[in-house]
């Protein structure tokens, strides 16, 4: 088996980052889901509650003084926006606050600038953008995390895998097959059988190794079209009809890092026990 495509969302919800290389840190892929959007609340907003949030593009540049930095693109607003990748950086310490994702209250920082404005113009709602910095401790949830397991703004688990079969027995079942976007994964997998992913502890990916702690619960977020926008019953609908444990739907597998390194596509993959 082979990992043939490699993706990171630095924007919760929003478009990801399709890379040949990227490293593995212990709270994931570096630049994964370090940035979210909160509504007038204070609620963390996905395509959950926005499904325009698909439309909303990232890309890795940087800043004129050559800091890493992030271009944040919408519809029809022309050049992108573009945020600093470390925004907690520089001789001042930013003040930060309290958010929640799910049930984890974590500190963040706010993102200065016209991001939040063009974000809000774009999905019709006030809302507010996060940064989560490195030093933030958010806990991989008991008892599928081990000390030391963390996470960025991602829904629970550091690292999402699918495979390329597993998504073909699914489209085997559709009218109208689904690309794999649907299911937002951080890495693809192809070769092998369908939902081989879920019958194995562990996974080595090139030289880093992962433990497979538990399925990916789905969500209505899959049934969003990541190219349009527009929201249909598919394929959450097909999936329930086979994939329910626990009212539950599952698709792909979460992972948890062992160690930092570096992967990239063309890098075997082998399940472990």
């Amino acid at each position: 088996m082979r990992l043939v495509e490699i993706h990171v969302y630095p924007l919760k919800g929003a478009g990801g980052i399709a890379l040949e290389r990227a490293d593995v840190l212990a709270g994931g892929l570096r630049h994964d889901r370090r940035f979210m959007l909160l509504g007038a609340d204070g609620s963390f907003l996905t395509q959950r509650q926005h499904p325009e949030l698909a439309l909303v593009t990232a890309a890795f540049t940087s800043l004129a003084d050559g800091t890493p930095a992030l271009a944040v693109g919408t519809p029809g607003g022309g050049a992108p926006t573009v945020v600093s990748l470390s925004p907690d950086a520089g001789p001042s310490k930013k003040p930060r606050r309290t958010v929640r994702v799910w049930d984890d209250d974590v500190e963040a920082i706010d993102v200065e600038g016209p991001i939040a404005e063009r974000l809000s113009e774009h999905l019709g709602a006030r809302c507010s953008l996060v940064f989560m910095p490195d030093d933030v401790v958010r806990p991989v949830e008991e008892p599928y995390g081990a000390p030391g397991d963390r996470v960025g703004f991602a829904d629970g688990f550091p690292v999402l895998l699918a495979a390329n079969a597993s998504l073909a027995d699914l489209n085997a079942r559709l009218a109208t097959p689904v690309p794999m976007n649907r299911f937002r994964p951080n890495l693809v997998v192809d070769g092998g059988a369908a939902y081989d992913e879920e019958r194995f502890g562990r996974a080595r990916v090139g030289d880093v190794v992962f433990r497979m702690p538990k399925r990916c619960a789905r969500c209505s977020v899959t049934t969003v079209d990541q190219r349009t926008a527009e929201v249909g019953k598919e394929p959450l609908r097909t999936l329930a009809a086979y994939r329910t444990e626990s009212n539950k739907v599952y698709f792909a597998q979460n992972l948890i890092p062992e160690a930092a390194g570096t992967i990239a596509v063309g890098d075997e993959v082998v399940y472990l026990s």
